[in-house]
Order: structure tokens, then C-alpha cells, then sequence
């Protein structure tokens, strides 16, 4: 969904700065939620301005820095589990993730963890 226009934004403001109104009557009269008023007039007495924030993007993952890392220990250890991977990282890198967060990274690299049997 897209944010309501600045101009759109402004007349809500202005509508309640006249005076001789309620919030409850302003977002009744522009058709949006009360907490939006609020939210509005909260933004403009911090920011001073009412333009609309940042929206969604996608999150970053914990370990985009250390693609070679993870390369590297892959080919070193082809057989470890990727709780040994977690560990391993933790340890040699101070960073610790789960063992999802870990699949995800390999997925997204491509490395693949065929599992032989060495004895």
C-alpha cells in the first residue's frame, strides 16, 4: 500500500491547527484513522515535517560479510554438519547464528554439503 501523499498529509494538519476541531473529527472528515492524526500531528511537532518514513526492504543477512569465510570453510570441512558450521564460525569469527540462518547463507552461495562417509 502507498503512503498518503505530503499534500494530503498537510491538509490533515492544517484542518486540525485551525482550531474548533477534534482529532475524531479530522480523521472523520479525510477518512482515516484517528491514530493517523495522531501520528501526523506527533511528526510534525518532533520533525517538522509530515513526509512519509522509509518503507519495508529487505532485511540484511548476519552473514553477508563473510562469503569467503563460509566458502572457505566448506571446502575445508565438506563434512560437517551445519551446527558444526555455526559453531566453527563462532568460534573463529565471533559469530554466532543458527543453523537456519546458516542453510540460508550456503543456499544463497550455492555451496552445497555432500556428506562422505570418511573414516
Amino acid at each position: 500500500m502507498k503512503p498518503y501523499s505530503i499534500d494530503f498529509r498537510e491538509k490533515i494538519v492544517r484542518a486540525y491547527e485551525q482550531g474548533n476541531t477534534s482529532i475524531r473529527q479530522v480523521a472523520s472528515r479525510f477518512d482515516v484513522s484517528k491514530a493517523f492524526v495522531q501520528k501526523l500531528l506527533k511528526q510534525k511537532k518532533t520533525k517538522g515535517h509530515v513526509e512519509p518514513g522509509k518503507q519495508g526492504g529487505s532485511v540484511k543477512s548476519e552473514l553477508d560479510g563473510y562469503k569467503s569465510q563460509l566458502a572457505l570453510m566448506v571446502e575445508e570441512y565438506p563434512d560437517a554438519t551445519l551446527n558444526e558450521y555455526c559453531e566453527y564460525l563462532g568460534e573463529t569469527h565471533n559469530q554466532w547464528v543458527s543453523s537456519t540462518t546458516m542453510c540460508r547463507a550456503l543456499q544463497r552461495l550455492q555451496l552445497t554439503r555432500k556428506k562422505n562417509i570418511t573414516q
